[in-house]
């Protein structure tokens, strides 16, 4: 207990004498062991097993598959002002880049014995009152994501498409939920993180939202661009990034690592899906599906490749700032629908297009042969990571829901608190205040 690691608790020493005490134990199994040999082989097992099931397009079933993280390196194009063919632009690449595999979280997920209160088939729920006066009227109640007309509307569209040739297993969503959200480790330093979560919503978020659960799944920790760019690129340009490029190379790093996260066999699995065995001992197909993608503001455009406080500077549709406060008119309703933001063709098109004009006409990130392209709709010269899905129907712009934590709590209510504070201050009656918080029970 006390050599070695501090970090051995008693729980977990009590577990073990426990175990060394009962009949399970039998010391002849631990003649030669090693677990350093015994780590490695089954490293080895597991390789096999994620190799067996490595193929997109597999059917075979393995119940226990490789889920662990990797590490890997990305690649982007970085803008030089000078003049490029398409094979020839210059890249930068970011080592270090640790993640795990969407699909394999899925199958390690779905398979799980802990999966059992997942819901399978999604529904409307509903809430009628037990008052006895008079003729009562059901309630929609929304809470859930399995309970929402748009996993239903996904889960009627994938009954209705033709079956995989072969195939009469019931057919699935897996609602993904993706988060993330750079995060500082300490007060003082400069020590941070920037993970990408991922949730399920075919599980309750009132079991989602427990840590005992494990519901979280950590997919990647983004990396920040490196010190080592700057020295690359004065190298290439012979000068210094100026802040636009430095932007946008962000936002090209952040979407590089989202293309290698939407991997081929991920791409395979969202269009055929796959077998898993579940823990009630039936084989189902599952296709994964993304719902939502919550983060802050600044996430939020880097994620849509939009400008930060644009002159439209909602990720969700094309409304002009100076539209903004006819926010909760029948007229702003309007223009919310007419006006979406869509991943299509033409969208791709004006991309493509500044790309062109950027790495092959040697035009700068700001330029004004750029900006005519792009300045209207407040795009940037990033070509989004999840247009890949577009082909589906999936449309990113869409999936950035509202974030109630960062978007009010952290932001207008808490500067509206912030100013009462003052005041009650300046009055001398924030002695009042917390005289009352302190009679609140803990």
């Amino acid at each position: 207990m006390w050599t070695g690691s501090a970090t051995k608790s008693i729980i977990e020493v009590n577990k073990l004498v426990d175990f060394l005490k009962s009949d399970q134990f039998n010391k002849e199994d631990l003649e030669g062991f090693d677990l350093r040999a015994t780590t490695g082989r089954l490293d080895q097992f597991l390789e096999g097993s994620s190799s067996a099931t490595g193929n997109a397009k597999s059917t075979s079933i393995t119940p226990k598959v490789k889920d662990g993280w990797c590490e890997s390196d990305v690649a982007f194009q970085v803008p030089d002002l000078e003049k490029h063919k398409s094979k020839d632009i210059p890249t930068f690449t970011v080592s270090g880049l640790l993640h795990r595999s969407i699909v394999s979280v899925i199958k390690s997920t779905f398979s799980d014995p802990a999966s059992h209160s997942f819901h399978y088939t999604p529904f409307r729920s509903y809430w009628c009152s037990n008052s006895t006066e008079g003729e009562t009227q059901a309630q929609r109640v929304y809470d859930e994501l399995y309970s929402s007309d748009a996993m239903i509307d996904a889960h009627i569209k994938l009954q209705n498409q033709a079956p995989e040739q072969g195939c009469n297993l019931e057919r699935i969503i897996a609602g993904v939920m993706f988060w993330s959200d750079s995060t500082h480790l300490a007060s003082f330093g400069t020590a941070s993180l920037w993970p990408i979560y991922l949730y399920f919503g075919n599980q309750s978020k009132w079991i989602r939202g427990k840590p005992k659960a494990a519901a979280c799944h950590h997919i990647a920790y983004i990396p920040k661009l490196p010190p080592d760019f700057l020295d690359a690129y004065v190298s290439l340009t012979g000068d210094g990034p100026t802040e636009a490029v430095l932007t946008h190379c962000r936002r090209e790093l952040m979407h590089a690592v989202w293309k290698l996260l939407l991997d081929d066999e991920f791409m395979y699995i969202y269009e055929h899906g796959v077998v898993i065995v579940c823990p009630d001992g039936v084989s189902r197909r599952f296709y994964p599906r993304i719902f939502t993608y919550s983060a802050d503001y600044p996430e939020k455009v880097l994620l849509a490749t939009i400008r930060n406080f644009g002159s439209c500077p909602c990720t969700r549709c094309l409304i002009p700032k100076e539209k903004i406060p006819d926010i909760g008119k029948v007229y702003d309703s309007r223009q919310r629908q007419t006006k979406k933001r869509i991943d299509d063709s033409n969208l791709a098109a004006k991309i493509s297009q500044a790309r062109k004009k950027i790495h092959e006409n040697g035009k700068g990130v700001k330029s004004k042969a750029v900006e005519n392209i792009l300045a209207s709709e407040s795009l940037v010269p990033t070509v989004n990571a999840f247009s890949l899905l577009s082909q589906f129907g999936f449309n990113i712009f869409q999936a950035l829901v509202p974030d109630f934590m960062h978007e009010f709590e952290l932001g207008v209510w808490k500067a509206l608190f912030i100013h009462l504070i003052r005041i009650m201050v300046s009055t001398g009656a924030v002695q009042e205040l917390n005289r009352r918080y302190r009679e609140i029970p803990t």
